[in-house]
């Protein structure tokens, strides 16, 4: 499983090591990785042009003695320091040892505009609020660049604890970052600036309770239900589907069809729908007389395609079971009802129904995923699976939110939550915890529209289809 930490989780681990270190040893195991990293990227050092942008902390420090490594190699250094009399003394030594020099940022634009790699040491994981004036200017400079561009341990300008970035930011190719990952790295907007991370072990001893986590195939395929030579259909679980409309037929369809391939026993469904589901899936026991007599469940997903119907919505709230709620129920779930529930509930909202539900605009949900995510999941006493460019899984309950590592954008298509919320619904009905169905079902999810898109537009239904591809993926790993 992949963790991220709090800045002030990293500091203090940070504090306790170096405790137990020589003096700058810490800052040397950190620059030693960022110098290997971007040896890497170059592929050939010796005679490369490569570009410091220092700020007064310590990631200007780290980018100051991995610029004197690269140096020692052969590159041509040239460090751009923002505050001269502020910068990491012991680095800007090493560095003109090395042969390296130093520029004010009025000399940028020149040199950056011919440089091979540019190292990103403006402002570290402290950084908060944006990029002051003479910072967001080079940040923009390093934009312009057709350079590589190497953030150090957080690229300048986001907000390292929740993912957030206000006003001007650098965008690296590339970033390395040390002792462990930090929530920004994995949440949007932020991780859009990041790149591919490559993390550095510093030798940091971190508590076991992190901000973040992101599954891995591994933690999944420990998850998945896998029947035995006991199970039945209904051992396996039952999940309800309440969905559709005379509107939105093809909601219950796909519903239904997410949920087959979720891993419950049997898929009941309760809706107008009925004749639709049937006709394409007919192993579905359907019923037309409500949630309450449509027979024993383990979970029910209720709302996708649903419209203005709130009776269904309201049966289902008022059941013993887990319960999924989705699109239109999400409209149409009374919040008291919600949190006054026993069982679990997973609420499955994209971005613009968690900003109606906060009163919010939306704008603000998608710039704050994390902090909206854990609002909502408080508000609601629920599990929150927020779906999105980053799909996050918030617990009432506090806790590391899980943030899901797969996906694609072609997954931003009609009927793709519907899908889901099926697909997660059964997962609850095999006895999985909201937590963790909504985490799953979200993986499994993601992996599908991979495999189904292979780069090209997809439709919900082929998700659908891919969903049990991704899970021999997931099994046989």
């Amino acid at each position: 499983m992949r963790t991220a930490y709090s800045v002030e989780t990293v500091r203090t681990a940070e504090r306790e090591l170096m405790a137990r270190l020589p003096d700058g040893a810490l800052m040397q195991r950190a620059a030693a990785g960022l110098a290997a990293a971007c040896a890497d990227l170059l592929g050939r050092v010796y005679g490369r042009r490569v570009v410091l942008l220092v700020g007064s902390g310590d990631n200007g420090g780290d980018a100051l003695y991995a610029g004197a490594r690269l140096a020692r190699r052969g590159a041509g250094v040239t460090a751009v320091l923002l505050a001269p009399e502020r910068a990491h003394g012991g680095g800007l030594a090493a560095l003109r040892r090395a042969g390296g020099r130093t520029v004010a940022p009025g000399d940028a634009e020149e040199l950056v505009s011919r440089a091979d790699l540019l190292l990103d040491g403006i402002v570290g994981i402290g950084g908060k609020g944006g990029l002051r004036p003479d910072a967001a200017r080079l940040a923009e400079v390093a934009d312009r660049s057709r350079a590589a561009v190497v953030a150090v341990d957080l690229p300048s300008g986001v907000d390292a604890d929740t993912g957030e970035v206000r006003g001007a930011a650098v965008r690296a190719d590339l970033t390395v970052t040390f002792g462990t990952h930090k929530p920004g790295l994995l949440i949007d907007p932020a991780r859009e600036y990041a790149g591919s991370v490559r993390l550095v072990d510093i030798g940091l001893s971190l508590p076991p309770q992190a901000e973040l986590e992101a599954l891995q195939h591994a933690d999944v395929r420990r998850l998945l239900p896998v029947p035995t030579g006991e199970s039945d259909k209904y051992r396996r679980g039952v999940v309800g589907i309440a969905a559709g409309s005379a509107r939105y037929p093809g909601a219950a369809v796909l519903a239904v069809y997410g949920a087959l391939r979720g891993g419950a026993g049997a898929v009941r469904y309760v809706g107008p729908a009925g004749d639709a589901v049937v006709a394409r899936f007919p192993e579905t026991l359907v019923s037309d007389r409500g949630p309450k007599h449509a027979g024993r469940v383990q979970a029910w997903v209720v709302g996708p395609g649903a419209g203005d119907d709130a009776s269904a919505v309201g049966e289902v709230l008022a059941s013993e079971v887990p319960v999924l709620i989705d699109a239109d129920g999400l409209r149409l779930a009374d919040r008291d009802a919600v949190r006054a529930r026993t069982a679990p509930t997973l609420m499955t909202p994209h971005a613009g129904e968690a900003a109606a539900l906060l009163g919010v605009p939306r704008e603000e949900v998608e710039g704050a995923r994390l902090a909206s995510a854990r609002e909502l999941a408080g508000r609601y006493d629920a599990t929150v699976l927020l779906k999105g460019s980053t799909t996050l899984v918030a617990d009432a309950g506090g806790g590391a939110v899980r943030v899901n590592p797969t996906g694609t954008a072609w997954l931003a298509t009609a009927g793709s939550g519907d899908v889901l919320s099926g697909l997660a619904g059964s997962l609850l009905a095999s006895g999985l915890s909201a937590l963790d169905a909504g985490s799953v079902g979200a993986y499994l999810h993601g992996l599908a529209g991979r495999f189904a898109a292979d780069g090209a537009p997809v439709g919900a239904h082929d998700v659908a289809e891919a969903v049990p591809a991704a899970w021999r993926d997931v099994r046989d790993a």
